[in-house]
């Protein structure tokens, strides 16, 4: 075999290991990108379940006491935003609001012993809690993901192939924002 050839197979056999390399990158970093895809609609599945539980609670709780209006006015807001968050960063806002409001909720019913009997809202709470389990199981893994995701993104020799093509971005965790952070860290300490 001539040189030339000798020369042209080795040119072909490189240039083979290398689009293959760069293939196994880019189809590592798809996988990863349509894991934190599916994580997020995970999140908004539950997000939209709870959203349609909200109405029921409301409107049992609004039975018993009429004059919440504010209190009712609280969780349709939230229920709103919830809604119409279209990224992590909104969706992790609306949950904070959701969550107030929905505390304010259930501590109405704390005041109306006969709402805390009702079997229809004992249900609903049983419901909401279930799904809350489900949203906090679906933001970890999301989580989980977007690390993963954000890890490779930023490794050698990942980074100069994702510089290449240009096609993959960080992604935000699904986190509680600083405030939030700061009242778990100072939160008291309970000893008994």
């Amino acid at each position: 075999m001539p040189t030339w050839g000798i020369i042209l197979l080795v040119i072909i056999i490189v240039a083979v290991a290398i689009i293959s390399f760069i293939a196994g990158i880019y189809n590592s970093l798809v996988k990863l990108d349509e894991r934190v895809n599916e994580a997020w609609s995970d999140i908004t599945v539950q997000l939209k379940y709870r959203a349609d539980l909200i109405p029921n609670v409301v409107e049992t709780v609004k039975g018993y006491a009429k004059h919440e209006k504010e209190t009712f006015q609280m969780v349709t807001e939230a229920r709103t935003a919830a809604m119409g968050a279209k990224t992590v960063k909104q969706a992790a806002e609306a949950e904070k609001e959701m969550q107030t409001a929905l505390g304010r909720i259930f501590a109405i019913a704390e005041a109306y012993p006969e709402l805390k009997a009702n079997e229809n809202f004992v249900k609903l709470q049983e419901q909401l809690q279930d799904v809350e389990d489900k949203i906090q199981a679906a933001r970890r893994f999301y989580n989980a993901g977007a690390k993963d995701l954000n890890t490779k993104i930023k490794t050698f020799p990942t980074n100069i192939v994702n510089n290449f093509i240009g096609h993959f971005k960080k992604r935000d965790y699904f986190d509680v924002d600083d405030a939030e952070k700061a009242k778990i860290k100072d939160a008291p300490e309970v000893k008994f």
